[in-house]
């Protein structure tokens, strides 16, 4: 059993809504057990800002899931609840990223562990750090390096 830890973030209707309905569907996959989970953060959208602030938060996991299986199956929770990948830094239903997955460093195509952005990010550094500080200081001293 691997542990790993997610990124949600929404804007678009009622985020914090979103983001409740998004952690109650990721604990019902029959191969994820959610084991902790951040508050709720509001913060301004990072990247493009001419959009509404974010509702953010991070969750704990527990999964037999390999990584891009995992990958997988949060992409079909999104698509679930309706998540539109339109344009980069846009306005977003749901956003779901893997942030670190145990210890694993990894870089493929698809996936890169831990994500290669989360330690220039308050809006999931803060949040992972309220359900796991050891593992919020080791994605910030990976500096967001590609695998070796």
């Amino acid at each position: 059993m691997a542990t790993a830890w997610l990124s949600l973030g929404a804007n678009i209707g009622d985020p914090r809504a979103q983001l409740a309905d998004a952690v109650a569907r990721i604990g019902n996959h029959r191969e994820i057990s959610v084991t902790a989970r951040s508050s709720v953060l509001t913060t301004a959208p990072w990247g493009k800002t001419d959009q509404p602030d974010f509702a953010n938060m991070a969750i704990a996991i527990s999964t037999d899931l390999a990584p891009i299986a995992l990958l997988d199956a949060l992409l079909e929770i999104e698509l679930a609840m309706g998540r539109v990948r339109k344009e980069v830094w846009g306005p977003r239903l749901i956003d779901i990223d893997i942030i670190a997955y145990d210890r694993l460093r990894m870089a493929t195509e698809r996936l890169t562990l831990p994500h290669p952005h989360a330690h220039e990010r308050d809006f999931v550094t803060d949040p992972l750090s309220e359900i796991d500080a050891q593992t919020t200081q080791w994605v910030i001293a990976t500096g967001g390096a590609k695998a070796h």
